[in-house]
């Protein structure tokens, strides 16, 4: 299975602060934005990922990221040329992913869980259809609403729906099969001339293929759109790492998943050890 961070945004609803740097590269407390994702692909044990950026921003994810070869993987780079919504990411990931299963995950959707690398691990070993998660929300109004019958399986997606038929709504973490990049190159663009995620997630409940996993424990989702949510991601992780839970540090993913050694961690960690992030790396 191979990776997908859409990270293209440019941010307009927290200007002025990303005039200069694009969303994805802003901090969430102690760590750049666009690692959160790419643990969530680390966690699932995805070693892959393509990440597309927006026009002109490529050398500057690089600089963050590299190629990957620190953290054991192989992390490439693409631009979306113009915003055409998540699906369109499907399009322009269609050659890197070169017929295999794909995650696709959004560049400002942060995730946590006590057994959420469990689930994760289940969603990528199923290779046949679609995988995607269902969270609980006060107000699923501004999102893709999940229907499930009284067995829990799902029977219907309704996009930013005006009378939701639950409170459980799809967050930016999909898991596909091979199939999903046919089904985006037949989608037709929405009103505001976009091509909807939920309708490739709609497509895969019409083929009786689409997996919906509730999070039903004590779960984090945050979506860091704007700055009062930036604010509220940074302090959720902050009152985590206090209790001892560790939220997107990647190099630590990437020595328990076994794509580094203890002593190239140490290396890592030692590059960071004047800051509280890279003291962690080296307790470990």
């Amino acid at each position: 299975m191979k990776g997908i961070i859409l990270a293209a945004g440019r941010g307009t609803r927290l200007y002025p602060m990303t005039r200069p740097v694009c969303k994805p590269l802003l901090p969430v407390y102690d760590k750049p934005l666009i690692y959160y994702p790419l643990a969530v692909l680390m966690q699932a044990g995805i070693r892959d990922v393509l990440v597309i950026v927006p026009p002109g921003e490529t050398d500057t994810f690089s600089a963050l990221l590299g190629d990957g070869s620190q953290l054991g993987m192989n992390i490439q780079y693409t631009v979306q040329p113009v915003a055409r919504g998540i699906a369109d990411a499907l399009l322009i990931g269609r050659d890197f992913a070169d017929g295999d299963d794909v995650c696709l995950v959004l560049g400002d959707n942060i995730f946590w869980s006590p057994n959420f690398q469990q689930l994760l691990k289940q969603a990528a070993a199923n290779n046949h259809g679609a995988t995607v998660f269902g969270c609980y929300v006060d107000d699923p109004r501004p999102f893709g609403v999940v229907e499930f019958d009284e067995s829990g399986k799902a029977i219907s997606i309704e996009e930013k729906p005006q009378n939701p038929k639950s409170n459980y709504i799809v967050p930016g973490l999909y898991f596909y099969d091979g199939q999903a990049m046919d089904i985006a190159a037949n989608l037709t663009p929405s009103a505001r001339g976009e091509l909807e995620i939920t309708d490739v997630n709609l497509e895969y409940l019409r083929r009786d293929q689409l997996q919906v996993i509730p999070m039903e424990d004590e779960y984090v989702w945050l979506d860091a759109g704007n700055a009062k949510s930036m604010l509220q991601s940074a302090q959720t992780i902050h009152d985590l790492e206090d209790k001892g839970y560790y939220v997107g540090v990647i190099e630590e993913i990437a020595y328990r998943e076994g794509w580094i050694s203890a002593q190239q961690l140490h290396q890592l960690g030692q590059e960071l050890s004047m800051t509280e992030y890279g003291q962690h790396l080296l307790s470990l």
